[in-house]
């Protein structure tokens, strides 16, 4: 299979989907600004800014498709992110490759009626929301205009193995289900809430940036946990064989915090989320691609590294 896909960001997503696209024997390059990481057999990794016009050329030099699956490693700078993103995208025009974006759902604000699909208006009541519905509807002017072939495939908050950036599979909650204990999670456990298993989310990206329906749209990624975020910790812990209580962090409490922490307040910006039901609906993407989530309890049992439990690639 003679394609290279060069993706930009080496976290809890890019690197399971350079394992994924590896494993399908598809030559991969994975950036990261920091040292490289463990050896990945078909994976080339190269470490370099992506802000970089030059290094960004040689990073997509030759590529099919370029991901961009980067975010910002502190949560409270989102300052750089635009023009972050536009020198990936840039380059990826430059190559002629698709530019395949991982984006998440702040553009939306409070959607009106749930599940809320990718016809959805674009109401963003937050700062990163704003920023997000401005980039997106660039990159898809970018698509529309002829200066690259562009797609961007949104998930719901993520959750799965190896993910300490998460809201329910993060160290500390895995440890709490496991031992049985207290969960602290923002805002109101139970309003319905969508979570993206991230082996899914991968498996979407590889769908965008293979297949030829994919360009020129916003697709939701295959999403498996659409009910509330109690009854989600509640399955982790019967499946772990413990008990568990599950207490939510009110929003006026993360604002208080707020004017002492930064990280605190940036998290408040978006507690909105959890205090609402918020479920996406990826009917478009499972007619379309055929590609349907993993079973949530076999995503759970995945999450928990459960003995008998299928690793994801």
């Amino acid at each position: 299979m003679n394609e290279t896909h060069t993706i930009f960001g080496a976290g809890q997503v890019g690197t399971l989907l350079a394992r994924h696209l590896a494993a399908q024997g598809r030559a991969v390059r994975l950036i990261r600004r920091s040292a490289p990481g463990d050896v990945i057999e078909g994976v080339t990794w190269m470490q370099g800014d992506a802000n970089d016009a030059a290094f960004v050329d040689e990073a997509c030099a030759g590529a099919t498709v370029v991901y961009n699956c980067t975010n910002p490693s502190d949560y409270t700078r989102w300052e750089g992110v635009a023009a972050l993103y536009r020198s990936i995208w840039r380059g990826a025009a430059r190559a002629e490759a698709r530019l395949v974006q991982l984006d998440n759902l702040y553009m939306y604000g409070r959607p009106e009626a749930l599940p809320f699909d990718e016809r959805t208006p674009e109401r963003p009541c937050s700062q990163k929301g704003e920023l997000r519905k401005a980039l997106a509807d660039e990159l898809l002017e970018m698509h529309r205009s002829g200066q690259l072939e562009a797609v961007i495939g949104r998930g719901s908050d993520f959750f799965g193995p190896d993910a300490p950036s998460t809201v329910v599979s993060r160290p500390e909650v895995l440890d709490a289900i496991r031992e049985g204990g207290t969960v602290y999670v923002f805002g109101d456990p139970d309003q319905p809430h969508g979570y993206t298993f991230i082996p899914d989310a991968v498996r979407g990206l590889a769908s965008l940036g293979t297949r030829a329906e994919a360009p020129g749209r916003v697709w939701h990624l295959p999403t498996s946990a659409t009910g509330t975020t109690r009854e989600l910790i509640d399955r982790m812990a019967a499946a772990a064989g413990t008990r568990v209580t599950t207490r939510g962090i009110p929003s006026w409490m993360l604002k208080t915090v707020g004017v002492f922490s930064s990280m605190m307040r940036a998290f408040g910006e978006m507690a909105y989320q959890f205090e609402i039901p918020y479920v996406l609906d990826d009917g478009d993407f499972r007619r379309t691609f055929g590609v349907e989530p993993t079973p949530l309890d076999e995503a759970v049992g995945i999450t928990l590294g459960l003995r008998g439990a299928k690793r994801a690639a």
